[in-house]
């Protein structure tokens, strides 16, 4: 697997699987390593985001991934792009049924049975993973400019806004650097949006 593809599959399956699955948990040990699996233009910035990761005991982390990811009590950060880019905050939106025309364009299709819509913000990034291992570039770019930019820093900064999980404040705060760094590197240039959330 190439390297660029490396960082946004282990950020990808952070912001989407239960932190209670196995592979999940295995995950943790790496989040030392993120500095160097990536051409950062702030390394230093990220040792420092990435030392000392706050991991609260497996419940806790359990209960905050349940808070902010499947809907325990009210949610503070909604991770599904049709909820901030569309006006009644509806999921599976038009803009979720665009997203999936782009999936399938580029041969990616998710299993039907699946409930999790596919604009789900950590599957859009499994999704790019997916395309820069193929090096498929100008997908890479569309992913970025057209379906996650738009709405992913606001959705970020909600998350880091929120309080309810150190461990996911840092996670959104690591993937904010990692975005903009892409944007950057990549010259994207997102599409400009109107928000109904948050």
């Amino acid at each position: 697997m190439p390297t660029s593809a490396v960082l946004p599959r282990i950020l990808g399956a952070l912001f989407f699987y239960s932190p209670e699955r196995p592979e999940v948990k295995a995950l943790f040990d790496s989040l030392p390593t993120l500095p160097e699996l990536y051409p950062w233009r702030d390394p230093a910035q990220m040792v420092r985001l990435c030392t000392d990761w706050p991991l609260p005991d497996a419940d806790d982390l359990a209960w905050q991934f349940s808070v902010l990811f499947e809907g325990q009590g009210e949610m503070p950060a909604p991770p599904w792009g049709s909820v901030w880019l569309e006006r009644d905050n509806l999921l599976m939106g038009d803009t979720t049924s665009e997203y999936r025309a782009f999936l399938q364009s580029q041969g990616m299709a998710f299993d039907s049975h699946q409930s999790e819509p596919e604009d789900q913000f950590g599957l859009m990034l499994l999704a790019s993973s997916a395309l820069l291992e193929a090096g498929k570039d100008t997908a890479v770019n569309q992913i970025f400019e057209a379906h996650l930019l738009p709405w992913g820093y606001r959705y970020l900064e909600r998350v880091q806004d929120s309080a309810v999980s150190p461990f996911y404040t840092r996670l959104a705060a690591v993937t904010a650097c990692y975005l903009q760094d892409m944007e950057q590197q990549r010259a994207l240039q997102p599409a400009v949006k109107r928000l109904y959330f948050g």
